[in-house]
């Protein structure tokens, strides 16, 4: 009876750290969006392994041109072969080394990056004289109907606007990658529907097109420029490691002043359509 009672006693004793190791490892599963959608298997890992592994992180980051994905991460590792869920906790780990300094480690739509932080934006620019362009009120009207619509057609644009959207206005977008065709509508014509790409949300510093905030009654072309779009682009540019056309000058080769086609000029109004107040939530952003 008692050798029963002491073997009943150790089992008990002996099941709950195995039970509080396993339920650890679910907390951290359910806790972590990328490792909630696949089994994470939890092995021990060495200090050094990870210390290591951390630096490899850091420097591919720094010295990449674009932002790098996890599945792209992942090829710098041999052995051990870390999951995603793990590649993610180094990735948070490291913004917080990077919590008190110029620079920030950000997630955004396309992947991971460093980025120079906003208050330090004023000292870069006296690095470079060129201005970041400035696009017109019919441009950034034109990609914040987009933007905050999508999909639209064109039809769709010039019902907002009131006015006939000019096809190079389409085009200058499409040409900065921010506005893509991501489908067609049925009907006469099948028109193209537009919406935004990964890069526009990059260029803005957002994951997710639900991260754009809500319009009240501002006007629109405001409504990107508060987001520091202008801004957000000259840092990602100023800390490219390629040189020629991912420079500014590049960038400012693009149409800079692209108004509204002279017929569209007697009949805009001092008061623009504004988008609804809640950005679309059942798209996936491109």
């Amino acid at each position: 009876m008692n050798g029963q009672h002491d073997n009943n006693h150790d089992n008990s004793h002996e099941q709950p750290e195995g039970g509080a190791a396993e339920t650890s490892a679910l907390q951290s599963i359910e806790s972590d969006p990328v490792a909630a959608s696949e089994l994470v298997q939890v092995v021990e890992v060495d200090p050094e392994v990870l210390l290591h592994a951390e630096k490899v992180l850091e420097t591919a980051l720094l010295c990449a041109s674009v932002p790098m994905p996890l599945n792209e991460l992942v090829k710098l590792f041999d052995e051990p072969s870390f999951t995603a869920a793990q590649l993610t906790r180094l990735l948070e780990d490291l913004q917080q080394i990077w919590l008190d300094r110029g620079m920030e480690l950000v997630e955004l739509a396309s992947g991971w990056r460093f980025q120079s932080r906003a208050a330090m934006q004023r000292h870069l620019e006296r690095l470079s004289p060129e201005r970041v362009p400035k696009y017109s009120r019919a441009v950034m009207e034109t990609l914040a109907i987009i933007a905050w619509r999508q999909p639209v057609t064109r039809g769709d644009i010039e019902d907002i606007r009131g006015v006939t959207v000019s096809s190079q206005i389409i085009k200058t977008l499409e040409d900065r990658g921010w506005v893509e065709v991501i489908g067609h509508r049925d009907g006469p014509g099948r028109p193209g529907l537009l919406g935004t790409t990964r890069q526009f949300l990059d260029d803005l510093g957002l994951r997710a097109l639900d991260e754009l905030p809500a319009l009240g009654e501002a006007e629109i072309s405001e409504a990107l420029q508060s987001l520091t779009l202008e801004s957000g682009m000259a840092a990602s540019k100023m800390l490219s490691t390629e040189s020629g056309e991912q420079s500014l000058d590049a960038v400012d080769s693009l149409p800079l002043d692209l108004e509204a086609p002279a017929d569209e000029q007697g009949v805009m109004s001092s008061e623009t359509a504004v988008p609804p107040s809640v950005p679309p939530s059942n798209l996936e952003s491109k």
